[in-house]
């Protein structure tokens, strides 16, 4: 089943085209990844999936549901931690959810409260006021708000964004088991390497366009390819230059070769043997997020 479904999206900002027709399916259990540079459109993706903004064109479901047309079933499907820090200063941490619950007509929802709280290391602020929380705590609060009604699509903008260790650890432990009880989980973040630990499929957007989407394996195979590193005893033979990177030489012997699938390996070595070069190292290194993320911007396009 589809969990997020949304068809050639639009919205313009004046002058500015945030949105350019984005399409994109995300299905029920996944934890996908959004990801582009500032400015590529994201938040105002997340905003029209919410139902706070509305599109120029184009429509979203969620589960089934209009975002804009049957807004109340979408919205209960729904949960949506914010990039910014929003509050109500005259409640407790334990009011305020009770709040977020009754929003949803959950009048009686405390043993949940309490599990997220625990999850989310909040027990011990429950009766705390909003305003004396740190910023890292506010945040996981703003997490736990968006949890409390136990919504099937979570989505994530810039949930760690300048918090601490401890946070992200608690964080990733209780989304994680979420997702694996069934919960889709989308997330936007700059820590790429968050979204490489965490997520399966990503969509990378520039400039309010889709210009990547596919599992994290298949683009880093696909786009960045992988890197061996040999130490030589000896030259690389002439048939093995045009793998060299271009990344700077700066160990007598040691060559960086591009390759873009493992069985090249093995010619590659039978060559260097045939050469009667010596390996002192090898280490075979695939490309990362960060690798792949950069070349698309670069591009703008797979």
């Amino acid at each position: 089943m589809t969990a997020i479904q949304i068809n050639q999206v639009q919205k313009r900002y004046q002058s500015l085209q945030a949105l350019g027709g984005v399409s994109l399916s995300i299905e029920e259990g996944e934890f996908f990844g959004l990801l582009g540079p500032n400015g590529a459109g994201k938040t105002t993706l997340i905003s029209i999936i919410a139902g706070l903004i509305r599109p120029d064109a184009g429509s979203v479901t969620i589960h089934g549901h209009d975002v804009q047309s049957d807004f109340r079933a979408a919205r209960r499907k729904l949960g949506v931690v914010p990039q910014e820090l929003v509050f109500d200063p005259f409640f407790t941490v334990r009011e305020t959810l009770r709040l977020q619950s009754g929003y949803f007509g959950l009048s009686r929802n405390d043993d949940w409260i309490d599990e997220v709280m625990f999850n989310l290391d909040l027990t011990n602020k429950a009766d705390t006021n909003m305003r004396a929380l740190s910023g890292g705590m506010k945040r996981r609060v703003l997490v736990a708000q968006a949890l409390v009604h136990k919504p099937p699509v979570i989505v994530l903008d810039e949930p760690t964004a300048g918090v601490d260790v401890e946070l992200r650890q608690t964080l990733w432990k209780f989304i994680s088991r979420l997702n694996r009880e069934g919960h889709t989980v989308v997330l936007t973040t700059h820590y790429l390497e968050e979204a490489q630990a965490m997520c399966k499929r990503v969509a990378m957007l520039k400039a309010g366009k889709i210009v990547a989407l596919d599992t994290m394996s298949a683009l880093i195979r696909r786009i960045s390819g992988s890197q061996l590193n040999l130490h030589l005893k000896g030259a690389l033979p002439p048939q093995l230059q045009h793998l060299i990177t271009h990344a700077e030489q700066t160990v007598p012997g040691e060559y960086n070769l591009r390759i873009n699938d493992y069985a090249e390996v093995e010619n590659i070595l039978a060559r260097v043997r045939e050469s009667g070069a010596v390996i002192d190292e090898m280490q075979l290194q695939q490309a990362d997020l960060e690798d792949i993320f950069l070349q698309i911007m670069e591009k703008g396009t797979v």
